[in-house]
């Protein structure tokens, strides 16, 4: 069985019941939010879609984009959009890369590394990067 998003980090910001502590990506769905149409299950802690599908509803809490990764095999993809001024950066990259998920870091730092290039070619990505993620 593959290893689960969440492993037994018990600080992370997801919820003790999420299926991210006990599923790998792509055996879940995330949802925006509960709804009635995901209804929680007491037999073992989901909620679950009309289709049986274990759902996430705090995407925020996991850092994963709102998708339908197992119903739908969904990619995991997440976009850079830096601000425009500069000087907004760090702070931005910063809760942008805490707050994602392990697993879209390597293809978030890359995107950032290029986006920076093309959008503030006197900077040095390596150095905004670095002054983010300390």
């Amino acid at each position: 069985m593959a290893e689960p998003f969440v492993n037994d980090d018990v600080l992370h910001l997801a919820c003790g019941i999420c299926p991210s502590r006990r599923l790998p990506v792509g055996e879940f769905d995330v949802w925006v939010r509960p709804t009635r149409d995901c209804p929680f299950s007491p037999a073992d802690g989901y909620r679950y879609a009309p289709d049986g599908t274990p759902v996430c509803v705090h995407p925020d809490r996991v850092g994963l984009p709102v998708a339908r990764y197992k119903s739908e095999k969904a990619p995991l993809t997440v976009e850079v959009h830096l601000p425009p001024d500069p000087s907004e950066l760090v702070s931005y990259l910063h809760d942008l890369l805490y707050g994602a998920a392990p697993v879209l870091l390597d293809g978030l730092i890359s995107q950032a590394t290029a986006e920076i290039r093309r959008q503030f070619p006197d900077l040095d990505p390596l150095t905004v990067l670095r002054r983010a993620m300390s």
